[in-house]
């Protein structure tokens, strides 16, 4: 079955309306109807195909799925109990005689020749998933971002929040937006992965920034003052004479917040000391001497 042109078996061009399809499909099914061929193999098997074909395209989210991924693809995506949720032979058949009552039961699952109804088993829909790109300071800071992304053959925009300092690589789930639960199953979730982009000004350790900063061999011999970047604004701080290079100064607070809390990790300002690479005449005599002091 799953080889066959739904459009083909019910005579129709893959342009054909709902009522065209509804109106073809009833045409079929009365001629084939099992109650009108009992005992009859072959008209029993084409009612099976043609039922197939319209519980398909009369769905628009699965006409949707079968006009984009074509036979083959839909069918790794929906089992046959898939195809047949919320079915109803009663509403193509009340009005022509036929009955319909657990038809289903007796051509599909064979009930009516072993005496066994057709049951059917809950069925959670498949998760999906997709990457979510932030930058650095969307991380740090929380918001909300706006995703669209096909569902089952149809567009979704969804708003997101994105909670303060949430990690690179860290996984987001939202409930009830991935596949189509079968048989009044629930449906799967979406997964967004997070993809925290880079900055030119801070690096993340843990739920600590870093910022380098580089001064002169003068001011950490002697001292100085330095304006430094945080999240929330330029902070002067003071770097204490005779600092070594590679020492981090620590603000406390100026961090990333710790997920779900309050609180926040640290800024450490990185400070390195610049060694030029050429002297003038009087900056080589004055390091000569300072040489000479020990210095």
């Amino acid at each position: 079955m799953a080889s066959k042109d739904y459009y083909q078996l019910l005579g129709l061009t893959k342009d054909a309306s709902a009522e065209a399809i509804k109106k073809a499909y009833r045409k079929m099914a009365v001629k084939y109807h099992p109650d009108k061929n009992p005992g009859n193999k072959e008209a029993e098997d084409t009612f099976k195909e043609i039922s197939e074909a319209y519980a398909v395209l009369s769905d628009p989210q699965k006409k949707a799925q079968y006009d984009q991924f074509g036979s083959t693809g839909f069918h790794q995506r929906y089992s046959q109990e898939d195809i047949f949720r919320n079915f109803d032979f009663g509403d193509i058949f009340k009005d022509s005689g036929y009955g319909s009552e657990d038809l289903f039961s007796r051509i599909f699952a064979g009930g009516a020749q072993r005496g066994t109804r057709f049951r059917t088993r809950k069925q959670r829909g498949e998760d999906f998933s997709m990457e979510l790109t932030i930058t650095f300071r969307e991380a740090a800071t929380g918001g909300e971002k706006r995703v669209s992304f096909m569902r089952e053959g149809i567009r979704e925009d969804l708003s997101v929040k994105i909670p303060a300092g949430i990690a690179n690589e860290a996984k987001l789930r939202i409930q009830g937006k991935g596949g189509s639960g079968s048989n009044g199953g629930p449906n799967g979730d979406l997964y967004l992965t997070i993809k925290v982009g880079t900055d030119p000004v801070f690096t993340r350790e843990d739920d600590n920034i870093i910022v380098d900063r580089t001064i002169l061999f003068s001011q950490a011999a002697l001292g100085t003052t330095l304006e430094v970047p945080t999240l929330d604004g330029a902070k002067r701080i003071k770097v204490p004479a005779g600092i070594q290079p590679g020492t981090k100064i620590r603000l406390k607070g100026f961090g990333i917040p710790h997920t779900g809390k309050t609180s926040k990790g640290d800024l450490f300002v990185k400070v390195t000391v610049k060694v030029p690479e050429h002297l003038t005449a009087e900056q080589k005599k004055l390091m000569e001497e300072l040489a000479e002091a020990g210095i």
